[in-house]
Parts: C-alpha cells; structure tokens; sequence
C-alpha cells in the first residue's frame, strides 16, 4: 500500500467525530499554552504603586500634605501620576508587540474527524484526533506517528539538537512520538494526539515557569538606601527641632521646619529620574529592535555579570550550512551566509571554480544529485532564500551553487530512475541517474560509518582508513559529517541490487549550524565589559565545545559538562564551567539558580521552549522575536524582534547609562539636602536663628529637584562605560566612594551659603534671602557641572532646565505674590550679581571634583576555581 493510499485507509479507521471532539474539547480545555492571563489596568498601577522608590515618594507627599504646603504636595502627586502612567503605557505597549509577533507563530492544524479533513485552530485540538502533518507544519501537539513517508522534523525548540529527528511509526519511542511545538521540515505523516495543552511536554516545561520576577538590583539597592536616608533624615530632622526649641523658637514653627527640612533631605524626583531614564533606555532599545517588556529589565542588564545564553538559534543561525570540504586531493572551504548562492568556495585561500576544481565539483555534483529538498528564491519584499525540505540537504545545494553548479541542469542531463531512501538504521541513502549513453550513475550519500565500509566502497584501505580520519577530525570540530561516492554502470550491468556497492569515493562534506556573525563580537565585548559568557545548549558535547571554542567562550581544551553529569551530581562546581551541553530545561534551571545562588546577575538567553524556565528564573531573559517560541517570549524581560544578539550589548550599556544616571542624580541631589541639613544645623551658632523659613526650604527644593534633576536622567552614555567590569552587586548604590563625594559637595555648598549669609548679616543686607538665594543657585550650579559631556549639547534639557529654574528662583526673591509666599526681600542688583558669581563656583568645584577625585571603575572580579569564570570579590 502507498503513502497516499494509506492515508485515506487512516482516516477511516482513525479519527474522532465532530461530537466527541467538543465533548473533548470541553472537558479538558482548550490545548491553550500557559501563558501570561491580561493583567487588568488596576492590578498594573498597582503594581506601579507598590514600587520602593514610588513608596518612599508617597511619605514625601504626605509630610508636604502636614506641612499644609499643597503647592509642593500637587507636584509630588504629579510625579506620582506621571511615573506610573510611563510605567503602565510601556507594560501595555510591549505586550502588544509582543502578541503581534505571537500571532506569526499562531499554528492551525489539520485534523480528521467524522471522516472528513478540516483546519481547526491548534488550541482546539484534543487527545484523540488525527492530526495530518506536512512539511512547514508546527505540530499542535503530542502525539505518536501511525504513518510517514521521509517526516524529518526540527525539534531543537525542545531539545536544542540543531540536527533534525526522522519521524516513523513502531520501534524506539524517540522515533514515533512527536511533541507540541516542533517544525516538520521534510516529509508528512498521520499523528494521534495522545497530550495537549499542560499534559504535553512544551506545556509540562511551561509549567517550570510559575517564579515571580523579584526585585531588580537597582530596586534592591534603593531598598537599602531609602531604610538609611530615612534613618538619618528623622535623626537629623529631630536634632534642628531639639536646636530651635533650645533657642525659644515657636514650637509649631520649628516643628513645621523639621517636616519641611525632611522633604528636602528625601530626593523625591528620583521615581521621575529612574523612570525617565529607563523610559529612554526603552526608547532607543525599540528603535534598535528590542523590546523591553518591563522597564527595570533595562537597568537590570546594566548590572550583569553572567550571560548565559542557549546554541541554536541564538548564537547560531539555527540552519545547516555545509562549511568543509574534503576530497583525495584536499580541502576547501564554503563561505557565505544564508542559503543564498552568494559566496566562494575557496582552496589555500583561492576561490575556485568548478571548472578549475573538478574533485571538488565531482563532490558537489553528487551531493545535488542525491538531493530531495529545494532552495526558494526571495519574494514578497524579503531578501532571503528559504530551504524548502531538509536543512542538511538544502545546505549542499547552497555550497554547490556557490562552486558554479546548476542543479537544474545537472536533473536535465541525469535524471533521477530510482532511489533506495534514507533509512535511520541505514544512515545512507541512493540515488541512480540515467546517463546520456543509456547506463546509470550511482550516488550514494551517508554516514561515514556507514559510506566508508569494504562493502560498500571498492577503495583500497589506505583511502578509507585517510577518509575515517578526517571525518573524525571534523567530527571533534564539531560538524556533521556526511560521505559521498559514486559509481557508473552501463546498461548490461544495471541491477538494482548492486546500487550500494562497488562504489568510488568522492570525499566528505562537514556541516554545521554556523555563527550569527554578530555572536563573536558579542561575547568579545562581554569579557571587556567584565560578564562572563556561558554555553548551555542541548545539543552535542562536540558541537557545544566546538562552537564555544570559535566564539572565545572556551579555550584551552576545557572539558564541557553534561546534563547526565549533572544529574549524576558529578559536575562538580558549576559555575566554574563555561559550557554545558545535552542539557534539560530543569537543569537549565539549576544552571541559573547556581549562578544566581553566588550572588551574581545573570541574564539568560534563548529561543526555545526548553529555554522558558531559565529565561524567567533569572534575573533577566532575552528571547528572539522572529524564530522565538511563544513560551520563550511570554517568559523574557526583553524580546530582540530581530533576533540580533548584538542589541543584548547595547542594552548592557544602556542598563549601566540608567545607573550612571541615577548615582548622577543621588549626588547632586543629597549633596543639595546635605547643605540644606547643615545650613540648618549650623546657622543658629552663626548667628542666623532659623536661617530658612520652611516655605523657603520647599521652594529650593521644588526648583532644584524638579526639572534639572529630572533632566539629569536623560544624560548620554560616559565614554568607555563597556570597559569596564559591572558594579558588584552587593554594591550600595551609594558605594564606590559616592558618600565622600556627597559630603564634600554638600559642605562645600553649605560653606559658600553660611558665608553669604553671615557677610550679608554684618553688612546689613536682607541676610536670609541671600541665603535662600545662594543656596538654591549654587546646587544648580552643581547640576551643570554634573554633566556627562560637559562641552556638548547632548542633553540640551538639562541646560534648559537649569535656566529655567534659576529665573524661578529669582523671581521668588522678586516678585511680590512670592515674596509674600516665600517671605523673601527683594535685594539689590550687586546683590543678585554676587549671588549669580557664588552660583557659578559650584559648577567649577564639582568639575574639579570630578577631575581630581574620578569615581574609579569597578575591578574585574578575580577567576572561579579553575579560571574559567570570574566570581564575586570578597
């Protein structure tokens, strides 16, 4: 019986009716994929709300909301809206880009049910139904093959094996059970589906992924910060009160003081700085093909110190392309990217033709010959060729068009009469040519172990013992390798059962899954930017090693561990591995936790299904967009639309530029509040009684937390961030020798506003409203010496904000509705130029801060035991 005719014999004899199906279908649900439900808008400002910057800002109001200054409360309330609006809009935004690129992968299916074929949506198929399967297909489910005729299907979503799995009915379980999610490439076939929707192994993987996201390491470290601010705030706050009581101060207006100095020691713009700056870093990453599906994965990826990142499809094409070839008199060379015929096949670095190579040509013409797939050329705009059939052969029609080969040409002069196909407990296949002078050309393609045997070849030992050799060593590259020979017969001699022996050997073809060409710079720039990069893939030790060792992540012959090792507990430390092969997605998650258990921040790459448990247990998951599984995407922080693993570096900077930008903000900002506190401490023994009224302290703070520290946010990127290791993670956020330079800053402000102050005092000036003045210009002066690039207009915000806010504050002191709010005195214009001078010097002493005192760059951390991986400092 035929394919064909045992198709219409399965459809009778199996197959559910329309009925039993709904029954099915009601019973067990819909054969829906476990992914995120739609989060309702309540829950999302919620979880906005909830955030411990958003958190430290709500105090902020409601002591403004006591103090009964409403002016400043609105404002705060205002950053609230706006912070959690940003938040909301790019949650919703990236999910709906996200669910565009999932409705590409969408599957229907075929099935059969009461007799008849029918196209049913994938999540309505239920255990049960005849699935019917044809090349290009996404199998909707579970299920063991009844019949196949050549099925090859791409289960490297599942397994991370790039190598596709022959599909048939009967014998080892591996060979008839086919799982949701993987690709038919060559080939169709019959299936009953046996497990849907969570019962099916992408859902049982699926299920691996229940762990929330935590705290992202810039909301750990606010944590922290905000429990000590807050200490020191209340303490200090608590010693002007206890101050101004002793010196007979009205106790309500000492009380309202303390509240107001309060307000201004908390940076209540930082929410608004934070989510500018990961706004922006959001914003350039969609504009690059990223897209940033929670805001804080930004900055989280500016924190890295491990990227571990899966093989195929990732740091591989996830294709097959024929990269060796070897013949009795050489090697050679394909080069070329894609499937297109564009590229060279070069010998000792001279590309050859096939008129000027005819061993190479003999290769390649045989391998087009016993050929069953097709190359498509681009249409419909895209530029690509795509592989029609298997991916191993489609590879070697690429390489023998790039030799000169016409494939067409070669079916015209040689057609095929008959084929004995490829068999897996064969591991080669035949095919035989009718020759112009009514003989037959014989070509057999396999195997090595199964080519290169006397019985097959007529080539004495030597050649073979040569050609087993080679194959081994490109085996160790680790290429799959296929064997080639051939053999003519003429029409007397033409037996069917001699086509498989007596033949000649034409060489051996080494293929591979090759490198995207932006991996090796990738992992290049990851060891300068002081992240360790780490291999964990499905697929063959060789392949992983090999591979590894062409892109920098291995040297040196290091062993690669397996997934058995791990399950046998005989890996040893892993994270002193660089590379890990054959592995599970449960052991993926081991992997992660083990790095993540020693304290490092570890982003986790992949495009999978086998991928998705580790892509949300660690602290950040990038998925590919384009060939990405569903599950993969629902469960990544950050999805690359075009699949280019080079964004996942210029999100690393962009993730440092956010934090640069928010140590940026914390040291102008609690410099300006440690002026503010000392001012207040020290003015009564300077002979100032309450130096600042509280209105006075709020509107300081209002002007110069408002806009120009919001415009800090948007600074650019230092220059030779990606040179240097990430900030350690149990680093405070205030570490790196920030607090010192906070205290200079803030005494030097303090020093320069108690001086007016008390010059202006002897000489008979409005004393308080030059310190009012003074204070308020010379932080914002400091603003502008806190610039990135200094001598640029790369953030012209920042100097249109410092102007505005200047003007704002001098118009306190001089216009009458806020002199009256402000109890402020106009002063004289001398005055006003002294002031504007003292402004100007805290520009200059923050440069020469800066110049004198540069933040020194973390150290790369010292190796793990065996040197293959950095671990945390002491």
């Amino acid at each position: 019986m035929g394919v064909d005719e045992s198709r219409g014999a399965a459809a009778t004899s199996v197959g559910l009716t329309g009925d039993e199906a709904a029954r099915r279908l009601k019973d067990v649900g819909p054969n829906a994929l476990p992914a995120e439900p739609c989060t309702p808008v309540w829950r999302r400002v919620l979880q906005q709300l909830r955030d411990p910057l958003i958190v430290v800002l709500l105090v902020a109001a409601a002591l403004t909301l006591v103090t009964g200054d409403f002016h400043d409360a609105a404002v705060i309330l205002f950053v609230i809206v706006v912070n959690t609006v940003v938040g909301v809009v790019q949650e919703v935004r990236a999910e709906e880009a996200v669910a565009a690129l999932s409705e590409l992968s969408a599957p229907a299916a075929r099935v059969v049910r009461d007799g008849s074929e029918r196209s049913v949506a994938a999540a309505e198929v239920v255990p049960g139904d005849l699935v019917l399967l044809a090349e290009g297909d996404i199998v909707p489910a579970d299920g063991d093959v009844r019949n196949a005729a050549l099925l090859l299907l791409d289960e490297s979503s599942l397994t991370g094996e790039s190598v596709p799995v022959e599909k048939a009915p009967g014998g080892d379980p591996s060979r008839h059970a086919v799982s949701a999610g993987t690709v038919v490439v060559r080939g169709h076939g019959r299936v009953v589906v046996t497990a849907t929707g969570t019962r099916s192994a992408l859902g049982r993987i699926a299920s691996l992924m229940g762990t929330a996201p935590g705290l992202t390491p810039l909301q750990r470290r606010l944590v922290g910060f905000g429990r000590i601010l807050a200490a020191v705030t209340v303490a200090l706050c608590a010693v002007v009160l206890a101050l101004g009581l002793v010196r007979g101060q009205p106790v309500e207006l000492m009380i309202v003081a303390a509240i107001s100095l309060a307000v201004a020691a908390v940076p209540e713009s930082l929410p608004a700085v934070v989510t500018l700056a990961l706004a922006l870093g959001a914003r350039r990453m969609a504009e690059r093909h990223a897209i940033v599906r929670r805001l804080p994965a930004v900055e989280t990826l500016g924190s890295v110190t491990v990227l571990a990142t899966d093989k195929t499809g990732t740091l591989t094409e996830g294709r097959m392309a024929a990269e060796r070839l070897w013949t009795p008199s050489g090697d050679a060379t394909v080069t070329g990217r894609g499937y297109a015929p564009d590229g060279r096949v070069l010998r000792d670095g001279q590309a050859v033709a096939a008129s000027g190579a005819p061993d190479l040509a003999a290769l390649l013409r045989a391998a087009l010959l016993c050929n069953d797939a097709a190359l498509e050329p681009p249409s419909d705009g895209s530029t690509r060729w795509r592989a029609l059939g298997d991916p191993t052969e489609a590879a070697l029609l690429t390489a023998g068009a790039r030799l000169g080969l016409d494939r067409a040409e070669l079916d015209r002069k040689l057609p095929r009469v008959d084929e004995v196909p490829f068999e897996a407990r064969r591991k080669r296949m035949t095919t035989v040519h009718r020759r112009p002078d009514g003989g037959v050309h014989i070509v057999c393609k396999g195997a090595p172990e199964s080519v290169l045997r006397p019985d097959v070849l007529a080539d004495g030992p030597d050649l073979i013992a040569r050609a087993a050799a080679r194959a081994e060593e490109l085996a160790r590259g680790g290429h799959r390798v296929l064997a080639l020979a051939t053999r003519d017969l003429d029409a007397r001699s033409a037996r069917p059962g001699t086509w498989e022996t007596g033949l000649s050997l034409l060489g051996l073809i080494g293929l591979l899954d090759p490198p995207r060409s932006a991996s090796a710079a990738t992992v290049a720039a990851c060891e300068q930017a002081g992240i360790a990069p780490v291999l964990i893939t499905g697929d063959h030790p060789l392949t992983a090693r090999a591979l590894a060792e062409r892109l920098g992540i291995a040297s040196g012959g290091r062993a690669v561990t397996t997934g058995e090792q791990i399950r046998q507990g005989t890996a040893g430390e892993l994270t002193s591995v660089r590379v890990f092969a054959r592995t599970t997605p449960e052991q993926k998650l081991d992997i992660v936790q083990a790095w993540r258990g020693t304290g490092h921040v570890v982003a986790m790459t992949g495009d999978g299904v086998n991928d998705g448990p580790a892509l949300r247990r660690a602290d950040i998951g990038v998925a590919m967009g384009r060939r990405g599984t569903e599950v993969a995407r629902q469960a990544a922080d950050l999805v690359l639309a075009d699949d280019n693993l080079a964004t996942v570096v210029s999100a690393v900077e962009e993730g440092r530029r956010v934090y640069a930008n928010v140590r940026r903000f914390l040291l102008y900002a609690l410099a300006g509040g440690t002026a503010e506190i000392l001012v207040m401490l020290l003015g009564p023994f300077l002979g100032m009684p309450l130096p600042l009224l509280p209105a006075q302290i709020l509107w300081i703070n209002l002007l110069t937390h408002g806009l120009p520290g919001v415009a800090l946010g948007a600074e650019p990127v230092d220059p030779g961030v990606m040179r240097h290791p990430p900030r350690p993670p149990e680093e405070s956020v205030l570490g790196a020798g920030l607090w010192p330079r906070i205290l200079a800053m803030g005494a030097f402000v303090a020093t320069v506003t108690l001086a007016t102050g008390v010059w202006a005092r002897e000489t008979g000036r409005p004393w308080q409203s030059m310190v009012f003045l003074v204070l308020g210009a010379t932080q914002l002066g400091v603003a502008l010496g806190s610039r990135a690039r200094p001598r640029s207009l790369a953030n012209p915000f920042l100097l249109v904000a410092v102007g505005a806010a200047l003007c704002l504050q001098a118009a306190g002191v001089y216009l009458p509705p806020l002199q009256a709010l402000l109890g402020t005195e106009p002063l004289p214009l001398t005055d006003l130029a002294i002031a504007a001078g003292l402004s100007g010097l805290g520009h200059v002493v923050m440069r020469l801060q800066r110049w004198l005192c540069p933040e020194q760059p973390p150290r790369a951390a010292p190796a793990g035991p065996d040197g293959s991986a950095p671990g945390l400092r002491p």
